[in-house]
């Protein structure tokens, strides 16, 4: 079996305003670094679009149809204070969650071994009810929630290595003991939430790195406490918000990763998924805004994906 290449054309057309750090430049820097040849075995498919119900099982439909009414002809339209729409958010929005949903589907038919979904707009920022932090639908909490509900996962554990939080995962997930959310983010940051204390009902594990430290206290974290915990909760299925913005190159916060600590993360998570769940895993591009450091973290999380396809 193979590693899934998720991704669509419609990513390219949600366009930031200027300068914004979330850029369609972002996903070229992907895809550019996975046309290497050592990656010519993935098998590269084209999101559908998410439905209603499947987005539905995370967002009420409140929420999406704020979303359409909103949605600009023309020009942007602001969300929040750092999120906005241009003309092709919306579908944009629709393929990237169907891009975790399919993947989902081809992983539990056996079809394939493990997937990433190269997408945009990301989603562990946005919560049932409120787009934030340049998402606008929570990409991997409706993959999560869709299999369980199409494919009877009892238990679903999502692995969060952004810089940033996953408020909106964290709450999707927070009330449901069958759903755990663990998260290694730097604190204090961007979205404020996160801290160790929130533990939801024994089901979320946030892991707090502070400023400046780097892939020593990250591998502790992971070996220590995010692999221990994967093997006590025993999922059925394993997701990674694949945000690569604790890179030492990144912008936006101040951890000091290398692309190898994230090829070394995933390697530890898919021989995780190996134990515990047929190596049932599948990621999802979060963050990540140095175009250098994301091409070349991207390239490690998908070679550690494709050396057990």
């Amino acid at each position: 079996m193979t590693t899934l290449l998720v991704t669509h054309a419609a990513c390219f057309a949600h366009e930031t305003p200027p300068g914004h750090p979330e850029c369609v430049e972002r996903l070229r820097a992907v895809l550019g670094a996975l046309e290497a040849e050592e990656f010519m075995l993935l098998e590269r498919v084209e999101a559908p679009r998410a439905t209603r119900e499947q987005i539905a099982r995370v967002h009420p439909e409140s929420h999406i149809a704020r979303l359409e009414e909103i949605a600009p002809q023309e020009g942007f339209r602001r969300v929040d204070a750092d999120t906005s729409m241009s003309p092709g958010s919306l579908e944009a929005a629709w393929r990237a969650a169907g891009a975790v949903v399919y993947a989902v589907d081809e992983v539990m038919a056996g079809r394939a071994r493990n997937g990433f979904c190269a997408v945009r707009p990301p989603g562990h920022h946005a919560e049932p009810q409120t787009a934030m932090g340049f998402c606008l639908f929570n990409n991997i909490a409706i993959g999560a929630f869709h299999a369980r509900k199409a494919h009877g996962c009892e238990r679903v554990a999502v692995v969060d290595f952004d810089v940033h939080h996953g408020n909106g995962t964290q709450a999707a997930f927070e009330c449901d003991p069958s759903l755990l959310y663990i998260s290694t983010h730097q604190w204090p940051l961007y979205p404020g939430t996160g801290r160790a204390s929130e533990q939801g009902l024994g089901n979320i594990y946030n892991r707090c790195l502070p400023p400046g430290a780097g892939s020593e206290e990250f591998r502790a974290v992971m070996s220590d406490a995010v692999i221990p915990a994967l093997e006590q909760f025993r999922p059925d299925f394993i997701f990674i918000s694949a945000g690569f913005d604790a890179h030492i190159a990144d912008p936006l916060a101040n951890l000091r990763l290398t692309e190898a600590d994230f090829g070394w993360a995933t390697e530890e998570l898919v021989k995780a998924a190996d134990r515990l769940c047929r190596g049932r895993v599948v990621s999802a591009l979060e963050g990540g805004y140095d175009l250098e450091a994301l091409a070349a973290s991207a390239r490690a999380h998908v070679r550690a994906l494709m050396l057990t396809a």
